[in-house]
């Protein structure tokens, strides 16, 4: 259990939430772990399977309290409401936001240098632990050129402008990614982005990490009360989660592809975990996938001090943070949203 920004997060798989009083009681096993009181929570959320009583459910919609459940792994289940709920209003200010290019590229600004700034350390890490196994000048320019491109991030104004920016971000960091692979060149190598299908086994790897990372990112929002399809770089098209894409941008870096780096330079897969279609599309094995999968939660619930909140935290909340931390800008409880900035 954990109480950040005035929500309770219950990791604990199998807790059951329950009313007395004015307090919500944490169980395991019908013994109680943890009390809080209801008047100093604006949230819980719980990744347990074995639910909560009708009471505490009622109590916290009567008290505009977003309790919200997600599977272990993070996929979000449900979120209570009641008669009335504050979340419309969240999302009217949402939908405002996007229809506004101005506003929606204030906000998009704000994770765009996040996730360059995210790309830079990046860089900066792999030069600082393998100085001797790289071309060390590449990875200097690669960093100077981001962090320029995150001033000119800063003051953009201009939607179209700021995905241009991006792309250049993007293109410098992709230049030396496939520098920061270490092992087995002949195998795992980057010479591009390729999806739908991925043609080579690291774009197979990233496509994979990215999808488990947009979920997560989705099942935040959603828990946080947001929707997830109405974004603002990411405009709408149907069945696309654009709010996801847009808050998962900062995170794709440290999260996902340093995940892929890992799992590759410490040989956790390896050739003989990949197949080949019929269509010439690279694939994760069955076996491989469940052993990506494993490696992913394990990473997930590795502590990470939050840049921003200066708390310790499992990886797997730094999406849950960011979106209460967005619902908290949109709110205007602060002036500018927050971007997870990792190093």
């Amino acid at each position: 259990m954990r109480h950040l920004l005035n929500t309770l997060f219950v990791t604990t798989q199998n807790a059951y939430l329950s009313l007395e009083g004015e307090n919500v009681v944490v169980s395991v096993e019908k013994e109680e772990v943890g009390r809080f009181p209801l008047h100093n929570l604006s949230g819980i959320l719980s990744f347990s399977y074995s639910g909560a009583s009708p009471a505490l459910m009622g109590a916290c919609a009567q008290r505009e309290i977003n309790l919200a459940f997600c599977t272990p792994s993070g996929r979000f289940l449900a979120r209570t409401t009641g008669m009335t709920n504050g979340n419309v209003l969240l999302r009217r200010t949402q939908y405002r936001m996007a229809d506004d290019p101005a506003q929606s590229c204030r906000a998009a600004r704000c994770m765009i240098f996040g996730k360059l700034y995210n790309c830079k350390w990046s860089i900066e890490r792999t030069r600082r632990d393998h100085k001797l196994r790289i071309e060390e000048e590449k990875f200097l320019s690669a960093s100077e050129s981001l962090q320029n491109l995150m001033q000119a991030v800063l003051t953009e104004t201009d939607l179209d402008a700021l995905r241009g920016w991006e792309g250049s971000g993007a293109a410098v960091y992709f230049g030396v990614f496939d520098d920061m692979i270490l092992r087995d060149k002949d195998v795992f190598f980057y010479h591009g982005r390729s999806r739908r299908p991925p043609m080579d086994c690291v774009n197979a790897m990233l496509s994979f990490a990215y999808s488990l990372l947009t979920n997560d990112c989705a099942s935040a929002l959603e828990s946080t009360g947001l929707d997830a399809y109405v974004g603002f770089m990411h405009r709408d098209r149907p069945g696309r989660v654009s709010l996801a894409l847009d808050l998962m941008e900062e995170l794709r870096p440290c999260m996902a592809d340093r995940f892929v780096l890992t799992l590759i330079n410490n040989r956790v897969i390896t050739v003989s975990d990949f197949e080949k279609t019929e269509s010439g599309a690279i694939r994760l094995t069955d076996p491989a996938r469940r052993k990506f999968l494993k490696s992913w939660q394990e990473r997930k619930q590795e502590a990470i001090t939050h840049p921003y909140l200066g708390e310790k935290m499992p990886w797997g909340l730094v999406p849950y943070i960011q979106a209460l931390l967005l619902a908290r800008y949109l709110r205007e409880d602060v002036d500018e949203y927050p971007p997870f900035l990792w190093k």
